[in-house]
């Protein structure tokens, strides 16, 4: 059994470039310097009147970015999961949520952004539904079912894996990211679960878990990625996050494929339309984008009164396909 506790404050801190969502990632302070990590420390109380306060100073430390945009995501501290090197520490982790405009890492630091769907890839479904969710995940989820020790289990883990990933009658569900990953996670189809020596519940012994699946991020950082962006594709449609990642003008297509990227599936570009005029969340500024590859565009910005006007100014997910 733990005899002691220690609190550390890990951040994901999320931001859209040219179309694909990113993360900020660092090298320092994991046990493994060979993955990328989250940014985090532990809280010091003699430091840190507040936790976020505390996961501000860690994030300064080690990226050099002042946070603008944070919010309490979870609290982890699975006993299996999250014990220390000693056997007897249990690691409590406090994830937060932070959205930013991607720039450049300060000199001196060796904070990296990186491509979330590196190592969440079953999640982009912008151009369908990714080769390795059909000829790898599916296949492989399917062993596992099969390897169930009776019945009743068998039909738990069928069940299971339809939900989370859309099979059979049940539709892709874009804010179950968190489900998906704990799904692979339990059948050993993730680098984390060996590393963490979960016992594999599939007897498929060809599968080999770094193979594909996605690259492992230290310590338990891919479970607080997927609990990030499963968070902040549920809060699209009823908080106006998206403009804390978009520059202060933008054209309406720049704002679509900014929400396009957060959820992994294409919109239908008249109704996405429609839905934010209609909502007032954005007013002309007067000026044309020429720069846009076609024909030039107008420049928007974000009515900040309409978090004034109502409870939930979100842009909402319109038109979205079955099964997503």
């Amino acid at each position: 059994m733990p005899r002691a506790v220690t609190v550390g404050l890990h951040a994901a801190i999320v931001a859209v470039t040219e179309e694909e969502p990113r993360i900020l990632t660092v090298s320092e302070g994991a046990a493994d310097r060979r993955l990328a990590a989250l940014p985090f420390g532990p809280l010091d109380p003699d430091r840190h009147r507040t936790l976020e306060l505390g996961l501000r100073v860690w994030v300064h430390e080690q990226t050099g970015m002042d946070l603008a945009y944070v919010e309490q995501l979870y609290t982890f501290g699975d006993r299996d999961r999250a014990l220390a090197a000693d056997g007897r520490t249990l690691l409590l982790a406090v994830a937060y949520l932070a959205l930013v405009r991607e720039r450049q890492v300060a000199e001196g630091h060796t904070a990296a952004w990186q491509g979330i769907y590196g190592f969440l890839p079953w999640e982009d479904r912008r151009d369908g539904e990714p080769e390795m969710l059909r000829d790898r995940i599916r296949p492989t989820l399917a062993e596992w079912v099969n390897a169930a020790p009776d019945d009743s289990v068998r039909r738990e883990r069928r069940g299971r894996a339809d939900i989370t990933f859309g099979s059979g009658a049940a539709q892709w569900d874009s804010e179950r990211v968190l489900d998906r990953y704990e799904l692979l996670y339990e059948a050993g189809l993730v680098a984390e679960s060996a590393r963490d020596k979960e016992p594999a519940a599939h007897a498929v012994d060809a599968i080999r878990p770094e193979a594909g699946f996605g690259a492992p991020l230290a310590l338990d950082h891919r479970r607080i990625l997927a609990t990030a962006l499963g968070r902040l594709r549920g809060k699209l449609k009823y908080r106006p996050l998206v403009f804390e990642l978009l520059p202060e003008t933008f054209t309406l297509l720049q704002l679509q494929r900014t929400v396009e990227a957060l959820v992994g599936v294409r919109l239908h570009k008249q109704n996405f339309r429609r839905l934010v005029e209609r909502g007032s969340l954005v007013e002309g500024t007067g000026e044309i984008e020429p720069d846009t590859g076609g024909r030039p565009a107008e420049l928007f910005r974000f009515r900040r009164e309409v978090l004034h006007e109502r409870p939930a100014p979100g842009v909402g997910l319109p038109g979205l396909p079955a099964g997503h």
